[in-house]
């Protein structure tokens, strides 16, 4: 049986001392007991990099213990063939901060040794962080991702960060839109100076319809995005393939 009807059965992978985490399944964005979350991004440069990315901070987790505070941590590896996409729950900022004092004694080398292209665990700067703002529902039944779509914005300040949001659902109306969409998460960073999208597709074919029909230019999703004051968008990126533990 492979990992993924593993995880399609709903079997967990961890036995021993990390029993009650699986892998390499999509997080849950809502769960309960998340205070903040972890996004980071990075250009790998190639297929080749991007694997070795994606194994390497694998391969350095695996040999990490984990404190209570760990909600889950997944890599995706984006359809371009070079980015990679990192995205990472904590109960609390002190929990994380905790653990980057103590338990993550040479999580950083030991992913630099493994996959050459990654610096660290999303570059020198590290990971920002977010707050999970609003999310679009799904309709009915939440299907199983198949893909993630991230969504960037820079914006001024928080006031700029939740008008962008707010305006986007209540234009919606609050239920995810589009065949195969399933839900989309709104987080602010802690500055507020990003807005990071994190949507669920059930594939990537499904989302390349939706920009190819209802976020065409000149409708109204883009004419209210282009009314926006102190909002940039940065485009999108998809990915696919979880790569991580997850907290059962």
């Amino acid at each position: 049986m492979t990992s993924q009807e593993n995880v399609q059965n709903g079997k967990s992978l961890v036995t021993g001392p990390r029993a009650g985490l699986r892998t390499d399944v999509f997080p849950q964005v809502r769960r309960a007991g998340v205070g903040t979350v972890l996004i980071s991004e990075w250009d790998a440069g190639s297929p080749e990099g991007q694997r070795a990315v994606l194994d390497g901070a694998a391969r350095a987790w695996e040999g990490t213990p984990l404190p209570a505070g760990f909600v889950s941590r997944v890599l995706f590896a984006g359809t371009d063939g070079r980015s990679v996409l990192g995205y990472a729950q904590w109960t609390s900022d002190a929990a994380y901060e905790e653990f980057v004092r103590g338990g993550n004694t040479g999580l950083r080398e030991r992913i630099a040794g493994g996959a050459p292209a990654a610096v660290g665990d999303g570059g020198d700067t590290g990971p920002t962080r977010y707050r999970l703002h609003r999310s679009l529902l799904p309709q009915g039944e939440p299907e199983t991702p198949g893909c993630i779509v991230r969504v960037a914005f820079r914006t001024t300040g928080h006031d700029a960060a939740r008008e962008l949001v707010d305006g986007l659902l209540d234009l919606i109306g609050g239920v995810q839109p589009g065949e195969g969409g399933i839900a989309s998460h709104f987080h602010i960073s802690e500055d507020g100076t990003r807005v990071v999208n994190y949507s669920e597709w059930t594939t990537a074919e499904a989302h390349e319809r939706e920009i190819a029909g209802s976020l065409q230019r000149g409708g109204p999703v883009m004419s209210f995005l282009a009314g926006l004051a102190g909002v940039e968008p940065l485009g999108f990126r998809r990915y696919v393939g979880p790569r991580g533990l997850v907290r059962g």
